[in-house]
């Protein structure tokens, strides 16, 4: 299965179920999230990976770096886990 595969279903179940998405970017920086998702005051970000797959070094370090700034990070390879994710994080906010 293709890391866009999981993306793209995750991306379209989010956007059904009243989530902004975007996809991100950093310029001059390696390792940015592959999307943010907000809904209701509650922003995340989440790196997709194919099913089994662990983010590079640069992810790893940017995701860390990030979660010690408080941002709500996840690493999903999977739809299900992604769909889920975002139904706990919107159940919390």
């Amino acid at each position: 299965m293709q890391e866009s595969y999981i993306e793209n279903k995750v991306c379209e179940w989010a956007k059904k179920n009243g989530w902004l998405v975007r996809k991100l970017q950093w310029i001059g920086r390696e390792g940015a999230p592959d999307r943010l998702f907000l809904k209701a005051g509650r922003f995340v970000l989440i790196e997709f990976k194919r099913p089994g797959q662990k983010p590079r070094p640069s992810q790893r370090l940017e995701i860390k770096r990030l979660r010690q700034y408080g941002a709500t990070v996840a690493v999903i390879d999977n739809v299900e886990d992604g769909i889920a994710f975002l139904n706990d994080e919107y159940a919390t906010s």
